[in-house]
């Protein structure tokens, strides 16, 4: 598992930090989470490729969080993709979509499924076998939602409680570890639930958008068991009130709702372009050092890589 930083910068890109875009790699897929102005060029410095990616998810339809998909999508087309792609984001986004396969003269032969999002409550918009997406509504000037990725494990077999049993080695303990009975060498029914163990705790990574800082949200990704929140703090603490009347959050908000999910490792991201200015970032980097939590803070950087298991739940 990689997460790679594609853009972490606010409304106005700078000279350090493009507008937003989050690559995560998870067994073979690559999903992309917003896709601001210049994300695909981005992604020529770093190992994410644009044909590998499989799913996209829209926090917000504010420019800096999707005016990258039109020439993501050409480029796709461009470079001959026969794969479907499916983009997620809240109500708006299939038109969104829609006006950038109509600018200019694009080759987009390729099928695209657009989901649009209306809960008022988190809810599961998209799974897998072996994980499941959740959008969280968020506080913002516009309809928001924060991304959960939560990998599902499968329940672990209790092979020496199986051969007690009698159950044949081989395809029987397949069988039994996708839920289905067998019978044993006596001819007799063995349930899952007779030789199956509780499946350990999956990843957990959470993105929240942009947002006001929301406890609630904190308090749902610990019962999740989140172990990476990634979240926006586009104002350092002084700032408090700017953060405020824009409906963005702080350094120390984030840090909040990172403590009360209980995470190993919180991300900052969503950084405002006036610090880019070496005074001000430095003012950023050290509000960030007042803070000595149980968890890792990372100021994110752009076309930085992090291994999750190396980097962040080390």
């Amino acid at each position: 598992m990689k997460l790679i930083f594609l853009g972490t910068g606010a409304a106005v890109p700078s000279k350090n930090r493009n507008h937003i875009g989050i690559a995560f790699k998870f067994e073979g897929e690559v999903f992309l989470f917003d896709c601001g102005e210049n994300i695909q060029r981005q992604m020529l410095f770093t190992e994410i490729s644009p044909m590998k990616i499989n799913k996209i998810f829209i926090t917000h339809l504010h420019g800096d969080h999707i005016l990258g998909i039109p020439g993501l999508l050409q480029s796709m087309g461009f470079f001959g993709r026969e794969k479907e792609i499916k983009i997620f984001g809240p109500e708006g986004i299939k038109d969104v979509v829609e006006k950038s396969l109509n600018l200019g003269v694009s080759c987009v032969d390729f099928p695209i499924k657009v989901y649009e999002i209306y809960a008022k409550e988190p809810v599961t918009i998209y799974k897998e076998e072996n994980y499941e997406i959740i959008a969280y509504p968020t506080k913002h000037s516009v309809p928001s939602y924060a991304y959960i990725f939560k990998e599902v494990k499968k329940p672990r077999l209790d092979i020496e409680k199986a051969k007690k049993l009698g159950v044949k080695i081989g395809p029987d303990l397949k069988k039994l570890k996708n839920g289905e009975a067998v019978k044993n060498i006596y001819g007799e029914i063995v349930k899952p639930e007779d030789v199956l163990l509780p499946p350990k705790k999956g990843f957990c990574l959470a993105y929240s958008g942009d947002t006001l800082p929301l406890e609630d949200f904190g308090k749902y990704l610990k019962e999740l068991g989140c172990d990476v929140l990634i979240h926006e703090a586009t104002f350092d603490d002084s700032a408090k009130d700017t953060a405020k009347e824009n409906m963005h959050s702080t350094i120390g908000d984030a840090v909040n709702i990172a403590k009360l999910a209980d995470v190993k490792a919180l991300i900052l991201t969503h950084i405002s372009a006036r610090y880019d200015k070496e005074e001000y970032f430095n003012l950023y980097k050290m509000n960030v050092k007042q803070y000595n939590e149980n968890f890792k803070i990372i100021i994110s950087e752009d076309l930085k890589p992090y291994d999750v298991k190396r980097d962040l739940l080390g």
